[in-house]
């Protein structure tokens, strides 16, 4: 948030926000996974999961709702980070994967990061409710039309 209380610019910095600070190496007790111009990668302070990372844009974007059909490489490039992590986790039944964003108000955090879960199949109960594919808090990552919530993947 500004000084003003607002939201800040998309494509910027925040230096109040923990991701951007996460995603900019310069939060010391935080491991990145991945980083490149454009995104980067940790791992989920709250797991749900045997693996549970995070895939978030370097600068502030907004939650999955403020997403437009311009955002949608980015998206798709946020998936490819999250399959290569878990590939280099020695994570190699891709198909037992959960990617997806929460809706708002149900998200912690007002910059847009992308849940990578694996395997799907060991998500206890609680994570199972709270990841809960195409569900009113929690929709996959590719979406033919975010701000209407239609997704392309089939519900499983």
């Amino acid at each position: 948030m500004s000084a003003e209380g607002e939201e800040p610019a998309a494509g910027s910095y925040d230096s109040k926000c923990i991701f951007c600070r996460i995603s900019n190496n310069q939060e010391s007790d935080s491991e990145l996974l991945h980083s490149d111009d454009e995104l980067a990668c940790f791992k989920d302070i709250r797991p749900g999961a045997p693996h549970h990372y995070l895939v978030v844009p370097k600068t502030h974007v907004g939650n999955c709702k403020t997403l437009t059909s311009d955002h949608m490489q980015l998206v798709q490039k946020m998936m490819e980070v999250g399959k290569n992590v878990l590939q280099k986790n020695n994570v190699t039944h891709l198909e037992d994967t959960r990617m997806g964003f929460h809706w708002p108000p149900f998200c912690s955090i007002s910059h847009l990061h992308l849940h990578v879960l694996a395997p799907a199949s060991q998500l206890g109960f609680l994570s199972r409710m709270i990841y809960r594919l195409n569900s009113y808090w929690f929709i996959t990552a590719l979406c033919t039309h975010p701000q209407q919530r239609t997704c392309a993947v089939s519900r499983k």
